[in-house]
């Protein structure tokens, strides 16, 4: 079993469709192992998406991921990381695959409605930055 680590985005939360993404999640089969509600502060967030300091798109990032609630989990599954980018599907839902997550529920490339790690070793960090602390 492998962990990888997927955020209900304030865009989602704000929606009422929390059922809707765990719902899909269970029906592919990821296990559940860890989840919380939380409130992203400013300096989490700019912690959290340090990856992407320099980018034109940070700011409106982090006062997206600051203006609600989000929900972190921890998932297992075989392939989890591979398997979970392919069920949420492309960041833009303009271009996500029809049955995706994104596709469904997503609104703008920012406003996608979840976030999930791109690879094991960035799992690894995402799982223990909600996780471990």
């Amino acid at each position: 079993m492998s962990k990888t680590l997927l955020i209900i985005k304030p865009d989602a939360t704000e929606r009422n469709l929390v059922g809707h993404v765990i719902n899909r999640l269970e029906r592919a089969r990821f296990k559940i192992a860890e989840i919380r509600l939380v409130r992203l502060t400013e300096q989490q967030a700019r912690q959290f998406y340090a990856v992407h300091e320099g980018k034109p798109f940070l700011e409106s990032l982090v006062a997206f991921m600051t203006s609600g609630p989000v929900i972190p989990m921890m998932l297992e599954k075989d392939n989890a990381v591979e398997d979970l980018r392919t069920l949420i599907g492309a960041t833009d839902p303009a271009k996500a695959a029809c049955g995706t997550i994104r596709y469904e529920v997503g609104r703008t490339i920012e406003k996608n409605s979840v976030h999930a790690s791109d690879s094991d070793e960035n799992a690894a960090k995402e799982v223990a930055f909600f996780f471990d602390a």
